[in-house]
């Protein structure tokens, strides 16, 4: 008979890594839609949060809860852009995870927990980048880029990330090339309150279609379509004039003026510097809404 192996390191980094996904197991659910299979986590009793991208745009969903039930779930909600989609279940008895919303560095362990059919998954990584705020290709402001090098699995996606100590430092989707990105937790406690009562995010809209030009050696954002029933044709603003400033800051990018152009924005009245046929003018214009697709 051998004699027993000594505790070590790694086998007390082992029983704590099994220890912290334990812990997590009751609050991560398994999403069924049509033809997906994704995670989601229960946010708020009876709401789960998941990433949109997983979600299948109609049919029925179904969540596996981590008792092994499995029960019918609602859209409450969903933001392309935030990669946010929030469901709602008859279930209020379920524990909601505590979101960290603090930072998290680069070089720091992760752990990452999905769930499939009642069981948890688990995945063990490192954060590779923690970077500032970043726009997503659908036009999403995220709070900070987060990205983790891990073996995540395609049903794992809208799962949590979790740090060292076990907090939830916010939900992991597949980004470009799959890279596993993490939309952190300040951005979820922003947006889906917001999916909860009105069901999608609201941003602003110009009604103007608009194309980068240069300007005396500045840059500018000529109108190239008007929309008739938009915010700017009620402004007054014309085909061809160009956008020069924006409450009197100049436009440097075009990319910083969609940028403007967030959920807060909604309502607010600014002021256009225009070039129209050369000529300098300025236009006050109230940001409306974005029509649904």
């Amino acid at each position: 008979m051998t004699d027993p192996v000594p505790s070590s390191l790694l086998q007390d980094l082992s029983t704590e890594i099994a220890r912290i996904v334990a812990g997590a197991a009751g609050c991560v659910v398994a999403v069924h839609s049509h033809r997906s299979r994704s995670s989601g986590f229960i946010w708020r009793p009876g709401l789960i949060v998941t990433a949109d991208e997983a979600l299948a745009e109609e049919g029925d969903v179904a969540i596996t809860l981590p008792d092994g039930e499995t029960v019918p779930a609602k859209l409450a909600g969903r933001d392309p852009s935030t990669d946010i989609a929030l469901l709602r279940i008859d279930r209020t008895d379920l524990t909601p995870v505590p979101l960290e919303t603090g930072s998290i560095a680069a070089g720091a362990l992760a752990v990452v927990v999905g769930a499939g059919e009642g069981e948890p998954m688990a995945a063990l990584g490192v954060v590779s980048r923690s970077g500032g705020p970043w726009r997503s290709l659908r036009g999403g402001e995220i709070d900070a880029r987060l990205e983790l090098d891990v073996a995540l699995r395609r049903a794992a996606e809208g799962g949590f990330a979790l740090d060292p100590a076990g907090r939830a430092f916010g939900m992991t989707v597949f980004g470009p090339r799959r890279r596993v990105l993490v939309i952190p937790s300040a951005m979820i406690e922003r947006v889906a309150p917001r999916l909860e009562s009105h069901g999608r995010i609201g941003r602003g809209y110009l009604g103007l279609g608009l194309h980068p030009v240069s300007v005396n050696g500045g840059v500018g954002a000529m109108v190239v379509s008007v929309d008739a029933d938009g915010p700017g044709a009620a402004a007054g603003v014309h085909h061809g004039d160009v956008i020069v400033a924006w409450n009197g800051e100049p436009v440097r990018r075009l990319q910083s003026l969609l940028r403007a152009l967030g959920p807060d924005s909604v309502g607010q009245t600014v002021t256009l510097g225009l070039r129209r046929a050369g000529e300098p003018e300025e236009i006050a214009l109230t940001i409306a809404e974005r029509p649904a697709a």
